[in-house]
């Protein structure tokens, strides 16, 4: 079969190399999956580089998520699922960016029929993701006003639409002017420029100086530290990533004297802590799929021979949306 394999850590353009490979075979538990479409995701920038949580043992084929046939099952798991369309995660280091994946049977679901099979691919782990931070950790309500940052970005557009769906109001940070399109068109209530506006003083005066309610920050140092400065009173600061680079400290005293709560999100966690309630969260993304309330939005669909410069383009931070891999 054909894959993307990275033999070598650096750069996605340099890291990931066409390769003819045998196919994977799965294991006790789990199942393979001929792919019809990848969605790309910024950890599998950080895997390329050697600079994720996870890390596999060269050579491998990154990516996390797929929209895929069932084509074989290993011991243990039922042969009714042969045939079937899902959407699931892989198991590294047969991951979706080949002809064929390895996923755990215990994490795959039935791809909705509304969606097609490149929206279908993004939907795991950028709405997943989306929806614990939101309604698992921040107890979003509605009516609550929701910052989202990086909102053209893969988990950042799922926010927004989440956090439509909820019923808040959604302020969304971009960082140019074609991406406040996309979010407004997304939904968001109002779009800020973060290259000529100022987040803070504009989420001060849609609030009446409240601050936001809930805030969703994919990306980090200097934007979490801004954020901190319009954050309402009880409100909820969700950390889901560092896309900037930059970890940054917390000033613990701060959240003490302003009565705000920071929470992490690592949403891979729930896949061994809790199954039931990624099951769960899975059914009622499916449910607002079909019902209209959230598509996600695949700006770029590529072929293997322009993947890595389309994985370059993520890891520069210049895409919109999610990008798709159709093999």
């Amino acid at each position: 079969m054909k894959a993307l394999q990275v033999t070598t850590l650096g750069e996605p353009i340099d890291a990931l190399t066409l390769v003819e490979i045998a196919a994977p075979l799965p294991g006790p538990g789990e199942v393979a999956v001929r792919v019809r479409a990848a969605a790309a995701n910024f950890p599998d920038v950080l895997m390329c580089r050697g600079l994720y949580q996870v890390r596999p043992e060269l050579p491998f084929v990154p990516g996390v998520e797929a929209c895929g046939d069932v084509i074989a099952v290993g011991e243990g798991v039922s042969n009714e699922l042969i045939g079937q369309r899902v959407v699931g995660g892989t198991e590294l280091p047969f991951g979706s960016f080949a002809e064929v994946a390895i996923m755990p049977a215990s994490q795959i679901y039935p791809a909705p029929t509304s969606l097609d099979d490149a929206q279908a691919a993004a939907l795991l782990v950028g709405y997943q993701t989306g929806w614990f931070a939101l309604h698992r950790r921040a107890h979003i309500q509605p009516g609550e006003t929701l910052l989202v940052h990086a909102a053209a970005g893969g988990v950042g557009t799922a926010a927004i639409e989440l956090g439509k769906a909820a019923g808040a109001n959604v302020i969304a940070v971009v960082g140019s002017e074609p991406k406040r399109e996309t979010a407004a068109a997304l939904g968001a209530d109002i779009v800020v420029n973060r290259s000529t506006e100022d987040f803070v003083a504009i989420v001060k005066e849609a609030t009446g100086g409240r601050g936001a309610d809930v805030i969703f920050d994919p990306v980090g140092g200097e934007t979490y530290r801004k954020s901190t400065k319009c954050i309402a009173f009880e409100g909820r600061i969700v950390i889901v990533g560092f896309t900037s680079g930059e970890i940054q400290s917390v000033a613990l005293n701060h959240a003490l004297v302003k009565n705000y709560s920071i929470l992490g999100l690592h949403w891979g966690l729930y896949r061994s802590e809790d199954p039931a309630a990624v099951g769960a969260c899975m059914d009622e993304l499916t449910s607002l799929a079909n019902s209209g309330q959230i598509t996600p939005l695949v700006s770029q669909r590529h072929s293997f021979d322009t993947w890595p410069a389309a994985m370059q383009e993520l890891a520069n931070g210049t895409t919109v949306g999610r990008l798709a891999l159709i093999p």
